[in-house]
């Protein structure tokens, strides 16, 4: 791509979707979707071991950020990170799981607070930070708007706020750290020619 053309695709106002922004945003939904059913299979094998001390789960909780955080840093769109999280709830409903319907709403939330990091800056900062900011986001908006009064009702707030802080940590390091270096690794493959994110690597190169 030439310059002036690199130059154009920055100054594209950040509302405006593109066909290939659409069907890329959707095909990373479905595909977290069938990983998420993967992780929910693993879950119900090791979640017994969270029984010592149930506030652990929070510490593998952040997988289920990930598709919010890769989307957004894709395809860099208002509503990229919220699609992405509710289609990939919706296949891993489809395809079953432990938490039934309720997944929808989790899928919401997490997808909300990964729009709230990137809309803090206007939809013009891609950085790590950010990444990390939206994982610890989406983390902190699902535990609190729903799972402290859903899942973890019974729990005292002492163990609620541990809860919530393995989340945040897993968001930040499994869902901002993991899914911005799964990024930039798609990038390095040529996998994101279309996008942003693989016109600035190959300025890097």
């Amino acid at each position: 791509m030439s310059t002036t053309s690199l130059q154009k695709s920055a100054r594209r106002p950040a509302g405006r979707w593109r066909t290939v922004d659409v069907v890329t945003t959707a095909v990373l939904g479905v595909a977290f979707g069938v990983v998420f059913w993967g992780w929910d299979q693993a879950y119900n094998v090791f979640s017994p071991a969270f029984n010592v001390f149930a506030p652990l789960a929070g510490l593998v909780a952040g997988v289920w950020l990930l598709p919010a955080v890769v989307a957004a840093l894709v395809v860099r769109r208002p509503g990229a990170a919220l699609l992405a999280e509710v289609v990939a709830a919706t296949v891993e409903a489809l395809l079953g799981n432990r938490w039934g319907g309720g997944v929808l709403i989790s899928g919401v939330l997490q997808g909300l607070g990964v729009e709230i990091a990137v809309a803090v800056f206007l939809w013009r900062r891609w950085s790590l930070g950010v990444a990390v900011l939206g994982g610890v986001l989406a983390a902190a908006l699902e535990v609190v708007a729903y799972e402290w009064s859903v899942y973890y009702a019974d729990w005292g707030f002492d163990w609620k706020l541990v809860y919530l802080g393995f989340f945040a940590l897993s968001g930040a390091l499994v869902a901002g750290l993991g899914g911005w270096a799964l990024v930039r690794a798609l990038a390095r493959a040529g996998a994101l020619s279309a996008f942003a994110a693989g016109h600035e690597h190959r300025r890097r190169g």
